[in-house]
């Protein structure tokens, strides 16, 4: 295996986000991916991302393999690597060889675990409402609310998307309205509304790092799915199960 990858941010900053809600995953590698799919202690949310072959300047395997890591040991080395640093990945040994690139050649071996965890399906989910907004907007509503609660509640009409806090003495609530930045789908013309963790939601936001354009997915009462995507080159997804609507 000797997979070749250019952008090292496609790599580096995915797995920094990923690893404030996991410590340890195995990556299944197979001839159209990397994946990591994990889910994290509370079993709260679930967090999904593909790095495409595609994305790759080399993608030589030879089988598919899986590989177990320590997510603070691999992020500590990708925060080494430069924006114009080339990242190589290898096995070693029962070791990963990362190589990173540029200016000059460095080397690091980190030592492959053994997982016992059961593997990650993903969830079959059904949503009502899908929105397309910048991850800017989204970010700024989260950080919002944060002042006054410690959940949100997510509330679509076929003609606006609220965001709304309510703590002890304050409330908070953000209007989006359907728009050329801000897109609703909806199967049903009811409100529909869901409650959510700020405290998985400010962690999950990082992901607009990756991409302008943030895509939720939710139901009444029902996991909220939040994608980030980079044509052909990565997809990261989040799971979060629902808040109880009268805590």
């Amino acid at each position: 295996m000797k997979l070749t990858l250019a952008e090292s941010r496609l790599l580096k900053e995915p797995i920094n986000i990923i690893s404030e809600l996991v410590n340890e995953v195995t990556l299944t590698i197979d001839p159209d991916k990397i994946e990591i799919i994990a889910m994290d202690p509370a079993n709260v949310a679930l967090v999904v991302f593909r790095l495409l072959s595609s994305a790759f300047i080399d993608y030589s395997l030879e089988k598919p393999v899986q590989i177990s890591l320590n997510l603070d040991n691999l992020k500590q080395v990708l925060r080494r690597a430069k924006p114009s640093d080339t990242v190589i990945l290898e096995i070693e040994e029962n070791k990963l060889r990362i190589e990173l690139s540029g200016d000059s050649k460095r080397v690091f071996h980190l030592s492959l675990i053994k997982l016992d965890n059961q593997e990650q399906k993903i969830p079959s989910l059904s949503f009502s409402v899908t929105i397309e907004t910048t991850a800017l907007s989204f970010n700024e509503a989260i950080e919002d609310m944060d002042i006054v609660a410690d959940s949100v509640l997510l509330s679509a009409e076929p003609s606006r998307f609220s965001i709304e806090a309510t703590g002890t003495l304050s409330r908070a609530k953000v209007d989006l309205v359907s728009n050329e930045d801000t897109k609703i789908n909806m199967k049903e013309e009811n409100k529909v509304t869901s409650k959510y963790s700020l405290e998985y939601l400010k962690k999950i936001i990082k992901g607009s790092k990756l991409s302008g354009l943030a895509s939720l997915y939710f139901s009444n009462n029902y996991p909220l799915k939040v994608q980030y995507k980079i044509q052909d080159k990565l997809d990261l997804e989040f799971i979060l199960a629902p808040r109880v609507q009268n805590d």
